[in-house]
């Protein structure tokens, strides 16, 4: 029996009723071939400053090697994040300056996921910043139609398009990750 591939969820809002978050969960209620694990730290980092992180020693805040090693354990990344003033959620652009120099992101496929079709400059960014890291991007964005108050897990899945939009977009990430593990098993 193959195990399920391991995929990390980000969230870049720390709102407890985020729309982003409670995505993350309906996504991991519609996977088949993946368990989704939800990051819940990135409200728990530090501000980013290179003077606390020694590469070289494995040395960093304990709040930033505990994210460091979920990534090592994970095949695959969904990051679902709003936008704020045209820009990526300060709270993920400081979780991903934390892993720029420490490689968990080098050639790890990873899909990028909003919620509204009008957060295009966030998207951009968030994308640029990771293939900077050099993530293996997944070229679609994605964009769920919601709008409007919270949803919970079972009203987002209860809406057709969103329940489609967020399993396929697992079973886009989970195709990714079966490519990454064919190659390297080919090259290895």
């Amino acid at each position: 029996m193959v195990s399920p591939m391991k995929i990390l969820a980000i969230s870049g809002s720390l709102r407890g009723g985020s729309k982003n978050s409670t995505a993350l969960r309906a996504a991991a209620q519609v996977s088949r071939d993946a368990q989704l694990r939800q990051y819940v730290g990135i409200g728990d980092l530090p501000h980013f400053n290179p003077d606390l992180d020694d590469l070289d020693n494995q040395r960093a805040p304990q709040s930033v090697l505990e994210l460091r090693r979920e990534l090592r354990e994970v095949e695959g990344v969904l990051i679902c994040s709003p936008e704020y003033a045209h820009g990526v959620a300060g709270s993920l652009k400081n979780a991903l300056d934390w892993l720029v120099g420490s490689g968990e992101f080098v050639g790890k496929p990873t899909l990028v996921m909003n919620l509204s079709p009008n957060s295009r400059h966030a998207h951009a960014a968030l994308v640029e910043t990771l293939r900077t890291m050099d993530a293996h991007v997944l070229e679609r964005q994605l964009a769920v139609p919601i709008s409007g108050s919270t949803l919970s897990e079972a009203q987002m899945l209860a809406i057709p398009v969103v329940a489609e939009l967020l399993r396929g977009s697992v079973e886009d990430l989970s195709a990714a990750i079966a490519h990454r593990t064919h190659v390297e098993a080919l090259d290895g």
